[in-house]
């Protein structure tokens, strides 16, 4: 029972972290929270789902106003983007769409080409300032898709390109049972 009430209050303590502080992922939030309240790393701490369901707690007792106004301001943004980018079936994913974006969050998209270049002359053409990099997901082994980084006024926009085909292969559902990625209509049913 020790561990899982250990396992709450870090959950709880990242979730304050994530909320103030924006630019932690969870795994760090996770490990900055287990120092704080003097937890040992292994065995205590929460999964990503706890992390979530705290935020979703802290968000909703501290900022609920807030936090409903940035999240519709953020899903607008990204259906937005998602129109403009149509041809490369977009889709949304992280903290926009399960609802727990902070202040500082990044709107993140999913874009899904043969023609992944393709998606680098939209941008072009759009006139919009982006950066080009690159994105190596842990569970893909090493393999790096192309990404760009657009600076919007209203929240930075994340774009990681993947070839049509692996959509099929990709998760679908997250831990919880919620989906872990939305096509357009589906977003538009969030706001």
């Amino acid at each position: 029972m020790k561990h899982l009430d250990m396992r709450r209050r870090i959950a709880h303590a990242a979730a304050r972290l994530l909320a103030e502080d924006g630019s932690l992922d969870y795994g760090s939030a996770k490990r900055k929270a287990a120092r704080q309240l003097g937890a040992p790393d292994s065995g205590n701490l929460p999964d990503n789902q706890q992390i979530e369901e705290a935020l979703r707690s802290y968000q909703a007792l501290y900022r609920a106003d807030e936090t409903r106004a940035r999240l519709a301001t953020l899903r607008q943004t990204a259906i937005e983007y998602m129109e403009q980018l149509a041809a490369f079936d977009p889709h949304l994913t992280g903290s926009v769409l399960n609802g727990t974006a902070s202040p500082h969050a990044d709107i993140n998209l999913q874009l899904f080409t043969d023609d992944q270049k393709d998606v680098e002359f939209m941008l072009m053409r759009l006139g919009t300032p982006y950066r080009a990099g690159e994105y190596r997901p842990a569970e893909t082994g090493g393999r790096s898709y192309p990404r760009f980084l657009i600076d919007d006024a209203r929240a930075p926009v994340d774009l990681v390109v993947f070839p049509a085909a692996e959509l099929r292969g990709m998760k679908r559902l997250q831990a919880d049972g919620t989906p872990k990625r939305a096509r357009l209509p589906q977003v538009r049913e969030l706001t």
